[in-house]
């Protein structure tokens, strides 16, 4: 049991070598496992794997959301104060890529933001980096195919933008600024890398929908920036009927009478009622029947209606031992059409053996989940 590998992180070939060193100089044993089999060089990431009985020191290493950049690399990254007025939307060039766009434009002209359309990528030629005083050469692709990936990237992004500027001459999107950025690394990575530095508004980003093959919940992007980040974020799963946010009549709000909860409800109530009619279950889900639980929740139904009497706020207990199961039959009974809950921040120990509600349900749900991040609002 004690020699069982897990993996700890996965990262760029050359950032993985580097955390290898500074792992072993601990006295851990890493094993770096390429995930492209095919070409072990070239790949969408490593991952950084170590035996299971030295998890716990390796955490302490790596838990913090800014270890890569400001631990290891040495790059101090600057931390925006104010947030940007900004929504930004990670795209992979795919047709559902689009669809994600149009529901961020509709919600950008409303909220009078911008937008920035972040790509991250990655080539088959790696760069030297400084370590503590020292550089590491990594291995060199081919210098061709890497010219050939790149020219690639830069005509989907063309074609993506050709795609955007039509449908507004068209009308079919608003006139919205919003600019395009290419990022080199681990999409998970550089995302909150640039969140961190510019504190956009939002995140609006895709994910897989229900019918789609079970994937590694450590390894969702969408699932690493919900539990690292620092901003909110709205997930769009690929079979969503949504188009606008206009057409939002119903969203729960899932609650565990915490105190975060109710200055992250707040803080979107502010944020969103002025733009958007819509109405709000407080939900709370648990296993077995607590009264005390819906007392808790009619106080709770009772504050905010008297701090928004024009929102119609409702509140509901859903109870099952199969929780994700009642909770969709809650959500078609009652015509959901966003969950919304808080994000708090965990550390990686905890993701790792006790996976939250919210990384469930981004892979649970066609239902687009509102991730309302109390950081976000500071």
């Amino acid at each position: 049991m004690e020699d069982k590998l897990v993996t700890l992180v996965t990262l760029t070939y050359n950032k993985a070598l580097i955390l290898k060193k500074f792992l072993e100089k601990e006295g851990i044993d890493v094993y770096i496992a390429n995930l492209h089999t095919l070409n072990p060089v070239v790949s969408s990431g490593v991952r950084v794997r170590i035996k299971e009985r030295d998890l716990p020191q390796a955490l302490k290493i790596t838990e913090s959301p800014a270890w890569l950049a400001e631990g290891i690399v040495g790059e101090k990254v600057p931390v925006a104060e104010e947030k940007s007025e900004e929504i930004l939307v990670p795209v992979d060039f795919s047709e559902y890529s689009m669809r994600v766009c149009e529901i961020a434009f509709h919600i950008a002209n409303k909220m009078h933001y911008r937008i920035t359309l972040m790509h991250v990528y990655l080539t088959s030629t790696f760069s030297s980096l400084p370590y503590y005083g020292e550089s590491f050469n990594f291995p060199l692709g081919n210098d061709k195919e890497s010219k050939i990936e790149l020219a690639t990237i830069h005509k989907e992004l063309e074609e993506l933008k050709t795609n955007i500027n039509q449908n507004i001459a068209n009308h079919e999107l608003p006139d919205v600024r919003y600019t395009c950025i290419l990022k080199e690394g681990i999409p998970e990575e550089e995302i909150l890398r640039y969140s961190k530095e510019k504190r956009p508004n939002l995140i609006i980003m895709g994910t897989r929908g229900k019918h789609k093959k079970d994937v590694d919940l450590m390894g969702s992007v969408t699932a690493e920036i919900i539990e690292r980040g620092r901003v909110s974020i709205l997930a769009i799963p690929d079979n969503t009927p949504l188009k606008d946010f206009k057409d939002v009549k119903h969203i729960a709000f899932i609650t565990n009478f915490e105190q975060f909860d109710l200055i992250a409800f707040d803080s979107f109530i502010k944020s969103w009622k002025s733009n958007y009619q819509f109405s709000i279950s407080l939900l709370h889900l648990e296993g077995t029947h607590n009264t005390w639980n819906e007392i808790k929740l009619a106080g709770i139904k009772d504050y905010f209606q008297h701090q928004y009497p024009s929102i119609d706020i409702h509140y509901d207990v859903v109870k099952d031992d199969d929780l994700l199961k009642s909770l969709d039959k809650y959500i078609k009974d009652n015509g959901i059409d966003i969950i919304a809950l808080t994000s708090r921040k965990r550390n990686v120990f905890s993701r790792l053996f006790n996976p939250s509600i919210a990384q469930r349900m981004i892979f649970h749900s066609d239902t687009p989940l509102m991730m309302l991040n109390i950081n976000s609002s500071n």
